[in-house]
Parts: structure tokens; C-alpha cells; sequence
């Protein structure tokens, strides 16, 4: 009766632990395909001739059309750097830099992918249009009230992601050691 119950209890560990970690890939996945730098997660193998079978499954499940390797990487934040999901109803400071890239722009939209700018005129913004300081960083505001200096104004409530696209990027070539260098994302207030 002990080896039935132990051979039963090994096989539902085993059903449960593979079932889980396979859910885990298929839904998340970022520890194993992609790439964490603070808040920011991005899948710099999907743009291959043949990506891992981690980042075919992100890109089966997102949908999205991907950039190809040498033409960029996307960046996503879901969460700010405190490890607290995003919400439309608070407002957030990104403070730092980007990696080496030609042109980025920063887009705010649901967890569907809807952009939710409150301005058809400036749905996102764009690296070339941002204040910069002497040393090269930037500050910029993302939240529904009115913020001084480079402001992403967003409308709508609840859970939030932030998507930064590097074009040109030598983020994943080798061509810089920049890969560390994202923005920090700071919340300020919430309303």
C-alpha cells in the first residue's frame, strides 16, 4: 500500500510541477526566453531566422508583428521598478537613459496592446522630441494630469504597460555595452 501511495504521489508532483512550468513559459516566460533590465522585459531572439521555442510561443500568444533582428527591439513594462503593476490612475516619472539606438519612441497602452494616449496628435513620443539634459538622460511624465517637461498624457483606468522601441538598435549586436541602461520608472501619485 506505500509503494501505491508514494508511486501516486510522485506521478501527480510530476503531472503538477510539468503542467505549472509550462503554463509559466506559454504565459510569462521571461526567465527563460527573454530579457529583464530593471522593469523592462524585451525578446531580442524573436527577430531570428529561427527563435528559441520560448519566444515562438510570446510570439504566438502576442500576435504582434515583430521587428527583425538588425532593425530593433521592443521593450515592455508591466510594472514599475518597485515591482507594482502600472495604473492608468497614477502618475509615473521615467528618469535615465537608452541604450544605443537610432530612434525610440515610447508608447502607453492597455495589457491588449490598445494605445491609450488621450491625444490622437501625440500617440507616443518619439526620441528626437524629448529635452534632454547636459548629460544625455531624460525625465519624462506618463500620467493623466498635467506634468512639466516631456509629458506622455494616457486616459482610461486600471492596469497599464509601457513599450519602448529601440530602431537601429546595438543593444543584443554586441556593438555597445548599453544593455544595462533603461530608464527607471518611478510612481509619483496616485489619484
Amino acid at each position: 500500500m506505500g509503494f501505491l501511495f508514494r508511486l501516486l504521489l510522485s506521478a501527480s508532483i510530476a503531472i503538477t510541477l510539468g503542467f505549472g512550468l509550462s503554463w509559466y513559459v506559454l504565459t510569462d516566460g521571461r526567465v527563460i526566453g527573454g530579457t529583464r533590465i530593471g522593469a523592462w522585459t524585451a525578446w531580442p531572439d524573436i527577430g531570428q531566422p529561427m527563435p528559441d521555442p520560448y519566444s515562438r510561443a510570446y510570439l504566438a500568444r502576442t500576435g504582434v508583428l515583430q521587428l527583425g533582428y538588425a532593425e530593433g527591439v521592443q521593450f515592455v513594462a508591466v510594472t514599475d521598478d518597485e515591482g507594482e503593476a502600472l495604473d492608468a490612475g497614477c502618475d509615473y516619472r521615467l528618469s535615465g537613459t537608452t541604450p544605443g539606438a537610432a530612434f525610440w519612441t515610447l508608447v502607453a497602452a492597455d495589457l491588449d496592446g490598445v494605445n491609450i494616449a488621450a491625444s490622437a496628435q501625440l500617440p507616443a513620443l518619439h526620441s528626437d522630441r524629448i529635452a534632454r539634459t547636459t548629460d544625455g538622460s531624460a525625465e519624462i511624465h506618463v500620467s493623466s494630469t498635467l506634468a512639466p517637461g516631456n509629458w506622455l498624457e494616457i486616459a482610461g483606468e486600471g492596469p497599464f504597460q509601457l513599450q519602448l522601441t529601440l530602431y537601429d538598435a546595438m543593444t543584443f549586436t554586441g556593438g555597445t555595452t548599453a544593455g544595462g541602461q533603461m530608464p527607471s520608472i518611478t510612481r509619483i501619485d496616485c489619484s
